[in-house]
């Protein structure tokens, strides 16, 4: 071990992650954002990677089928879970190849993190919005689900910083909304109760905003600090 030059080690990995040259995407993303270490922190999120993406389409397109086939909404009761493990992924420890190279970067952890969730949240909020219309739904179920996967991702992306784990993060997200989605149906004895229920709209948003006092408090220590 002796014999190893990190330094040489380190060179090598920002070669690989910094050195290629932008692509369209991220060169919008430049112009968009003003900053070259931002858009490209963006475009390596891995839940904005191609294959990501796309598992992500498949998934809300079985939903369609099976909705279509059998009248339970599923894209709206899977679109949330969906949402917050792509959210979750979002935060970078131990899944993101650009993460420490991009806490040296001159833009701030918590910006950065914001920017991905927020991109994040979006493509899987247009995804789901087109799914579900696709699916034939009624109005409420069809945006319903966007309040609650509003606390789900927040839930997710909370456990995420906290115990700086992508996958604590999914498995907060996921279990948090099966269990919200079962208690509406045995409080109201339907399954899509925890996405057409608008007496639960202000609970998630309070909810999901005590979850995003938590992430800034997460992340509230000065990089180079323990």
């Amino acid at each position: 071990m002796s014999d190893v030059d990190l330094d040489r080690v380190w060179i090598g990995v920002a070669a690989q992650v910094w050195a290629r040259r932008p692509g369209p995407v991220e060169r919008a993303a430049r112009r968009l954002l003003r900053s070259p270490g931002l858009a490209r922190a963006l475009v390596t999120t891995p839940s904005l990677l191609l294959g990501w993406v796309v598992a992500t389409a498949v998934v809300l397109a079985a939903g369609v089928l099976a909705t279509r086939g059998t009248g339970t909404p599923f894209v709206a009761l899977c679109a949330p879970g969906i949402a917050a493990a792509g959210i979750a992924y979002a935060y970078g420890p131990g899944v993101d190849p650009a993460w420490e190279l991009s806490r040296s970067a001159a833009v701030s952890d918590r910006m950065v993190l914001l920017v991905r969730a927020l991109a994040v949240f979006g493509l899987n909020a247009a995804l789901g919005l087109a799914a579900s219309v696709a699916s034939g739904t009624a109005t409420a179920v069809t945006v319903g689900w966007l309040v609650p996967m509003t606390a789900v991702c927040a839930l997710a992306l909370a456990a995420a910083t906290v115990a700086r784990s992508a996958n604590v993060g999914v498995a907060a997200g996921l279990a948090g909304w099966a269990i919200t989605v079962l208690s509406g149906q045995m409080a109201a004895g339907r399954l899509t109760a925890a996405v057409t229920e608008t007496t639960l709209f202000l609970p998630y948003l309070a909810f999901a905003g005590c979850c995003a006092l938590i992430v800034g408090y997460a992340t509230r220590i000065s990089r180079g600090t323990s």
